[in-house]
């Protein structure tokens, strides 16, 4: 796999597997609209504490949110819903992670799972004085890792073009249709 040694070398590797983080959380009236079914704000929460601690395990340290993109509610959370949200370390780079977090809801009786939401988190590893740290490489250990790894790459560059701090010259990842497409579009 190509995920090692990127940006830290003087932090050891890590797998996935070391930091993927997995809560239940059963959907109660206070999560709820009028329509019984949970807030999407409470849900945010409820994902962005699975994957801070996610991103403390890969980081060794306090990490912070940066950016959360890509937000999928499929299905809605109705009360009394039992969630399992799993999060994991897609790619490490310099001082952040891209962290994914999947919500999947829980059929009673079966315990059969179904996926409900799926977002990506940018979080940013801070040292005692609150400024960036380094964060130790991803290292994929499966075809899925892998791929995982490359399509976080790919976000990132799209995410660093749309908040103005990436040229779209400077970008090493992002394909040439893409490029061409994007180049033609006022995104800002």
């Amino acid at each position: 796999m190509t995920g090692s040694g990127e940006h830290s070398a003087d932090r050891v590797a890590k797998t996935v597997a070391q930091s993927r983080t997995t809560t239940t959380e059963l959907v109660l009236p206070n999560d709820t609209n009028p329509h019984g079914t949970m807030f999407g704000g409470s849900l945010m929460s409820v994902m962005d504490k699975c994957a801070s601690i996610c991103a403390r395990r890969h980081a060794g340290r306090v990490s912070v949110t940066a950016a959360i993109d890509s937000v999928e509610f499929t299905e809605p959370l109705r009360m009394g819903a039992v969630l399992l949200v799993e999060a994991w370390v897609n790619r490490a780079f310099t001082t952040s992670m891209e962290v994914e977090v999947t919500v999947m809801t829980e059929a009673i009786g079966s315990r059969e799972l179904h996926p409900a939401n799926r977002a990506f988190f940018t979080f940013v590893a801070i040292d005692h004085a609150g400024r960036p740290a380094k964060v130790p490489s991803l290292q994929p250990t499966s075809d899925q890792e892998q791929r995982r790894y490359d399509a976080a790459g790919l976000r990132r560059e799209v995410r660093l073009y749309l908040s103005g701090r990436l040229k779209l010259k400077d970008a090493a990842l992002v394909g040439d249709e893409l490029l061409a497409t994007l180049q033609t579009k006022d995104l800002h």
